[in-house]
This record gives structure tokens, C-alpha cells and sequence, in this order.
């Protein structure tokens, strides 16, 4: 199944909920350009949905480290929720969960906006 993104606006803080795979291809281009286009429109918070992501590759990992990457660049904030245990274990092992701000829920990760 390809990537949908679906986005919106939650308390203040852009949310894209991602669904399918995130993997090499058109997926990995639609979510760097998703980011960008927020940042863009003067998102400065900004958070990724990944409950129903049922596959990331290392393209996709490429294009979390991009949304991250752009988001500081554009002096915005990047934070991630729902992830499950494979995707946390694959950035445990990658140790990409030392760069990103992870939460286990999206309400979690709106509140961590606050402090």
C-alpha cells in the first residue's frame, strides 16, 4: 500500500497522520515535501503520526532525518508519536531515537509543545 498523508491542525501544532509505507520511491518525496510545504506555510510545530505505518526502509528513515533536518533549518520543531515496537526498535538500533523527540501518543506529543 502507498503512503497517505493526512494533515491537519491540533491545538496549534500541525499533525500529519501517515498511513501505509514509508519507503524508498514516491512515498519518501511526498513526506519531505509534506514538511516542507508546513514549514512554508510558518508551522513551527510540527508533529508525524506513525500509528498506521505498516513499513519504513532505510529511504524512509533518510526522510524522517529530512522532516528533521528541514524543521530545525526552518526553526521549527519535529516530534513523533505512535510509532510501535518494530519502527522504536529500528531507531534504537540506528540510534536515531537520540535525534528525535518520540512520544507514545499524539496528545503526549502535543503537550510536550508546552513545556
Amino acid at each position: 500500500m502507498a503512503l497517505r498523508l493526512t494533515s491537519g491542525e491540533v491545538d496549534g501544532v500541525a499533525v500529519v497522520w501517515l498511513d501505509g509505507r514509508v519507503v524508498l520511491g514516491e512515498e519518501t518525496g511526498l513526506l519531505r515535501d509534506k514538511v516542507k510545504s508546513l514549514i512554508a506555510e510558518g508551522n513551527k510545530k510540527v508533529i508525524l503520526n506513525m500509528n498506521n505505518v505498516t513499513l519504513i526502509d532505510s529511504a524512509g528513515l533518510g526522510a524522517l532525518v529530512a522532516a528533521y533536518t528541514s524543521t530545525k533549518s526552518g526553526g521549527a520543531s519535529l516530534r513523533l508519536c505512535h510509532l510501535g515496537t518494530k519502527f522504536n526498535e529500528l531507531l534504537q538500533i540506528t540510534r536515531l531515537i537520540t535525534i528525535f523527540e518520540v512520544y507514545k501518543t499524539q496528545e503526549e506529543a502535543i503537550n510536550s509543545f508546552a513545556k
